[in-house]
């Protein structure tokens, strides 16, 4: 499926004090929109403000489609909706640009279950005694049996929850108050603690909390690759093929610089190599697309709870020649493994004629990466 997040940030509530809303105040050198923003790093974006916001909006300088707000949060999501029809979207995640703390592992539930439903949220299961008050007093205990704390970002199939938003008059509280008054089963899936919604003065100092501890889990990886050259037309690498007068021997596609590339997450997960999730010893992998791979190390990052800072891939040969082509390869590796093309380094060296490289029997190639706490 393509992805897409709509990120809500047309509010005007002030109860977390300050002179702007709470989305446009700064969090550990942030706006905490900016935050939020960034968890979906690599996806088509669309940012929805207030119209007196849109200034703002711009002098963030991210990559996301700015859409204005409209009288109500629902107004404001049916314009985001509306204004990514066409755009080849199958299915969208709305999130509130208030909740600068979502991790890559709720997101990446968030989307898995949309595999089997046509909406998903994550909650939290209340688990706290709740009380009914009046006039500073307790009148009733309440019970909190099936109770849950919604979260976002909540998914959608896209097509349904345009339809949903096209059918509902008023407002609503979420987008899953939406989607169930038009029909739609919204599965729970696991939400996170650290997922809050800043909303009074003392969010901000917890929120900080939080991002210090997570500033502080760094992992970084290392990768090296080697494919010897064979018969062929051409050579993948790094997601491109480049015309050359061989091609590189491998089970998969042999494409070295992917290889290198997804080893070096793995070893920042301490997840092995390639050879442990894909064994080259399985048939169904002979002549599998690099791409497999890489896709699943990411994926397989997010569900833990990282995500990608930066990575750079070296490749080592006489020939074929690689500048011309590293643009395409930076474009190629940011698609499979959804991530902005910034975040990526493709470039390449010579042996000086010397080792096996020199006397070009191959390409090797080495990779690093470092994933960050999300």
């Amino acid at each position: 499926m393509t992805t897409a997040a709509i990120i809500t940030a047309a509010g005007r509530g002030l109860r977390a004090g300050g002179e702007v809303p709470k989305q446009w105040q700064m969090l550990a050198g942030r706006a905490v929109v900016a935050h939020a923003l960034a968890a979906f790093d690599g996806m088509l974006r669309v940012l929805v403000v207030h119209p007196d916001d849109r200034a703002r909006a711009e002098a963030l300088g991210l990559d996301a489609l700015i859409v204005a707000g409209g009288a109500t949060r629902t107004a404001s999501v049916r314009n985001a909706l509306e204004a990514l029809a066409g755009r080849g979207v199958s299915s969208i995640l709305i999130h509130d640009g208030a909740r600068p703390l979502i991790s890559q592992a709720v997101i990446a539930r968030v989307i898995a279950a949309l595999d089997q439903a046509e909406a998903a949220a994550p909650a939290l299961a209340v688990t706290d005694a709740l009380w009914r008050g009046a006039a500073g007093e307790v009148t009733a205990t309440l019970p909190r049996d099936g109770l849950y704390r919604a979260q976002t970002p909540q998914g959608f199939r896209y097509d349904a929850i345009l339809a949903a938003h096209r059918a509902y008059v008023g407002d609503a509280a979420d987008d899953v108050a939406v989607a169930r008054a038009n029909g739609m089963q919204v599965a729970i899936v696991e939400g996170c603690a650290d997922n809050l919604k800043l909303t009074f003065p003392g969010d901000f100092a917890r929120a900080e909390a939080i991002l210090k501890g997570r500033q502080m889990d760094l992992r970084v990886g290392n990768g090296f690759d080697v494919h010897a050259f064979c018969e062929g037309d051409g050579v993948w690498l790094c997601g491109v093929k480049v015309p050359h007068g061989r091609g590189l021997l491998g089970h998969s596609d042999a494409d070295v610089g992917m290889h290198a590339l997804t080893d070096a997450i793995y070893g920042a997960l301490a997840e092995g190599d390639i050879g442990r999730h894909f064994p080259p010893s399985d048939p169904q992998w002979k002549g599998a697309e690099s791409s497999i791979f890489l896709a699943h190390a990411m994926r397989l990052a997010r569900a833990k709870g990282f995500a990608l800072a930066n990575c750079d891939v070296t490749l080592i040969c006489e020939r074929p020649k690689i500048g011309p082509h590293a643009e395409a390869m930076r474009q190629a590796l940011a698609a499979i493994m959804q991530v902005a093309e910034e975040k990526i380094s493709v470039k390449a060296t010579t042996s000086e004629r010397l080792g096996f490289t020199g006397r070009e029997e191959g390409i090797a190639a080495m990779a690093t990466c470092a994933l960050v706490r999300a």
